[in-house]
C-alpha cells in the first residue's frame, strides 16, 4: 500500500511539472499523497521510536491544508514550493521504483562504507551483499542510508526558483556531495555506536525488546537524526546566499504558512 501510495504521489508531481491547466490539481494530488504516506507508516515510527518522523506527520496536516488551498488559488509561492517538491520526486524516484539502480546505490555507498571501516581499523564480517557484523549485531544497509532522499530534497529546493547556470552549478556542489559524504560519515557513526554498544540507556524509551536496539536507537534517531536537520539547515542557508531568490521564497512561505495557520486558529476561537 505504501509503495503505491509513494508511486501515485510521484506521478501527480511528475504531472505536475508538465505545463497546463491540470497542474495545480497535480500538485495538490502530490501533496495529499506524500501526507498519506507518512499517516502510513506512524506504526513503523512507532516501532523504530523514531520522534522525528511522527512529529512531522502532525505538521503535515495543517500545512496539507494550506497548500492545496493556495494551489487552487495559483498562489505563486506555493506554486514555486510543489514545484521544488516535484524536482525532488522525480530525482528520488527511479532509485526507489527501479530495483536495480537502488541496489547500484546501496552496494555503491555499503562499499565505501566498508573501505572507511578499513581505514579506521573497525574489525566487522561480511553476513550478505549489503549487511556487515560486529560483535553478533547485523546492519544493514539500505536505500535510506544512501542519502539519496535528503540529496534530491535539497536539489528540489535549489531548484525550485528560477537561477543562473552559474547559481546552480554551485546549488549542486553544494549540496550532493557535500550531502553524500556527509552521510558516509553518519552511517559509518551508527555502525560502531551500535554494534560496540555506545549508549545503552533508558531501555524503557529506547529499547524495543530487540537486544541492543537501545544504541541504535540513540546513535540512529536521535543523535544521527538531529545532526542531519543541522546540515540541512546549514546547507539550506548556503542554498539561500548561492540563489538569492530562494531567500526571497523562503520568506514568503514563512508569512504565507504562518499567516494562514494564525487566522484559522483565530477563527477557530
Amino acid at each position: 500500500m505504501i509503495e503505491y501510495l509513494v508511486l501515485a504521489s510521484a506521478l501527480a508531481f511528475a504531472l505536475f511539472l508538465v505545463p497546463g491547466p491540470h497542474r495545480r490539481f497535480a500538485g495538490c494530488a502530490g501533496w495529499i499523497g506524500m501526507v498519506l504516506v507518512l499517516v502510513a507508516l506512524l506504526p513503523e515510527f512507532a516501532a523504530e521510536n523514531n520522534f522525528v518522523y511522527p512529529a512531522l506527520t502532525v505538521a503535515s496536516i495543517p500545512f496539507l491544508w494550506i497548500s492545496v488551498r493556495r494551489l487552487l488559488a495559483l498562489d505563486q509561492s506555493v506554486i514555486a514550493l510543489t514545484r521544488g517538491a516535484a524536482i525532488a520526486f522525480v530525482l528520488y524516484a527511479p532509485f526507489a521504483f527501479f530495483q536495480p539502480l537502488g541496489d547500484w546505490l546501496i552496494g555503491v555507498v555499503f562499499g565505501q562504507l566498508t573501505w572507511m571501516l578499513d581505514v579506521i581499523g573497525f574489525q566487522y564480517g561480511m553476513w550478505a551483499w549489503n549487511i556487515l557484523i560486529h560483535n553478533g549485531l547485523r546492519v544493514e544497509i539500505i536505500l535510506a542510508c544512501t542519502g539519496i532522499q535528503s540529496i534530491a530534497i535539497m536539489l528540489g529546493v535549489a531548484f525550485a526558483v528560477p537561477a543562473t547556470l552559474r547559481e546552480r552549478a554551485l546549488a549542486f556542489l553544494a549540496v550532493a556531495p557535500v550531502i553524500y559524504v556527509l552521510n558516509l560519515l553518519r552511517n559509518v557513526f551508527v555502525v560502531i555506536a551500535y554494534t560496540d554498544q555506545w549508549f545503552p540507556y533508558l531501555p524503557g524509551i529506547a529499547g524495543n525488546g530487540e537486544f541492543g536496539y537501545e544504541s541504535f536507537f540513540w546513535a540512529h534517531n536521535v543523535l544521527a537524526e538531529l545532526g542531519a536537520l543541522v546540515v540541512l539547515v546549514l546547507i539550506a542557508w548556503a542554498l539561500f546566499r548561492l540563489v538569492p531568490a530562494l531567500g526571497d521564497l523562503a520568506a514568503d512561505l514563512v508569512e504565507i504558512y504562518r499567516g494562514d495557520l494564525m487566522r484559522a486558529v483565530g477563527r477557530g476561537r
